[in-house]
């Protein structure tokens, strides 16, 4: 740990002053990790995973989404263009 806050520059503070712990935010987030998939089950479950899917791509629009058929109900994958938006996006709707 000390050795990797000896290594970086001086203007990089990435401790928590109030918890004493360390961050390192490659760990947090994933650059390639874009991908979502979602399970809808029930008489619904085609509805709501394209109300998903409109939710997702009115809030980012380069989103693609693909809703797959399964024997329980549907699987809706979005894949969002940077790992922020799927993060935010999670956020946003509590999932």
């Amino acid at each position: 740990m000390k050795g990797i806050i000896a290594g970086q520059a001086a203007t990089v503070n990435d401790t928590c002053t109030d918890c004493g712990s360390f961050v390192d935010i490659g760990a947090v987030i994933d650059e390639q990790d874009t991908m979502l998939e979602l399970s809808f089950a029930g008489a619904q479950a085609e509805i709501e995973a394209s109300k998903m899917l409109e939710r997702a791509q009115a809030r980012f629009s380069q989103t693609q989404g693909n809703i797959v058929k399964n024997d329980v109900g549907v699987i809706l994958k979005l894949v969002f263009d940077v790992s922020v938006e799927k993060m935010i996006f999670q956020l946003e709707n509590g999932l």
